[in-house]
């Protein structure tokens, strides 16, 4: 076995927590249960390390081989990484047979045929997910594998998840790639990211759904306790408001959990209005400016912006309409112009 491989794989099982080696390296596959049983992991983990590369040589492992063990740790630990969509078009409306062999088969001639030193390694979840690794080299040097790409594209479908690696002149060939494989024609960056791999595949595909609720919810007992002498009329507004406004919270978000973005960007552009007589503005030019929010988790924030009171509800469309309007640019007409978004989402 090359020491190259060696020491990759030493550094994956590194990488790994202690009490889940044994069960990736099951995933894996590549070793025997017989061998298995003979790993001592109660030891330090740079003990462990060292007796799996030690089987891996018997069984003499190769890069490809050792690129899968780092497929399944990523795609167990895909939140370390930050995600980016793309979105593929066809010319036309037509569907068609996806073959998995054809798409592995055309992925690598039109990587290879762009760049030789290239290792390129597949591996297929139950999901319907292709797992897509390359690690790129140059015309003159091998593939550095500890700066890889990922692509995660469910077939049958026009989005592709990208962690692209630090180069970035590999991007345009990845995308290349991408679309004669899966016999598309266009590609493009959604303006969407972020480290939870699953919240943009909600957003995507419209998993993310609200559960809106008509019926008047019941105030809470016990802390929201009114002053024995307080107003009847005034209890009772305070508490048509709080009902109010959650029915509201209710209808926009739901009651389920929100995908977990952390920020979101805002491009908006808008005509000022004035009038003719005052000439305020000397060019007719709209008016273009960018904001920006961030949060650790940014739609359970907004959601709590109402209920809190910091807020009126229900919420400007412009907020609420993320995890709904975010797959594509939008338009969203206000009474002061013409507002234009996108989002971009880590």
């Amino acid at each position: 076995m090359d020491e190259t491989v060696a020491e990759y794989i030493r550094r994956t099982v590194l990488k790994i927590p202690r009490d889940e080696i044994r069960m990736m390296l099951q995933k894996w596959g590549f070793l025997s249960e017989a061998q298995l049983q003979t790993l001592n992991f109660n030891q330090i983990k740079d003990n462990i390390s060292q007796e799996v590369v030690q089987l891996c040589e018997e069984n003499s492992a190769d890069i490809k081989q050792a690129a899968v063990l780092d497929i399944i740790y990523n795609h167990i630990y895909q939140n370390k990484r930050m995600w980016s969509v793309y979105q593929m078009k066809k010319s036309g409306e037509e569907l068609e047979y996806f073959d998995i062999t054809d798409f592995k088969k055309n992925f690598k001639r039109r990587l290879r045929s762009a760049l030789k030193n290239v290792t390129i390694t597949f591996k297929e979840y139950e999901d319907n997910a292709i797992w897509i690794r390359v690690a790129w080299g140059t015309p003159y040097k091998k593939p550095n594998q500890y700066k890889p790409s990922y692509v995660v594209y469910h077939s049958q479908t026009p989005y592709v998840f990208i962690s692209s690696s630090v180069l970035k002149s590999t991007l345009p060939l990845l995308c290349q790639a991408l679309v004669v494989a899966s016999n598309y024609h266009d590609i493009r960056e959604m303006d969407l990211r972020s480290h939870s791999l699953n919240s943009l595949k909600d957003i995507v595909f419209k998993r993310y759904s609200q559960n809106f609720q008509t019926c008047t919810p019941k105030p809470l007992q016990g802390g929201n306790v009114e002053p024995e002498n307080a107003d009847i009329r005034i209890v009772e507004e305070n508490r048509s408001e709080k009902e109010r406004i959650h029915r509201l919270n209710q209808d926009v978000f739901g009651s389920g959990p929100q995908p977990k973005l952390e920020f979101a960007q805002y491009r908006l552009e808008t005509m000022f209005k004035s009038d003719p007589k005052m000439d305020v503005l000397d060019k007719k030019e709209p008016f273009r400016c960018l904001v920006k929010f961030s949060s650790p988790h940014l739609l359970e924030s907004l959601k709590s912006l109402a209920p809190a009171g910091m807020a009126d509800a229900p919420l400007s469309p412009l907020l609420t309409c993320i995890p709904h309007k975010a797959r594509n640019y939008f338009k969203i007409k206000e009474k002061k112009g013409l507002y234009r978004a996108s989002f971009v989402s880590p």
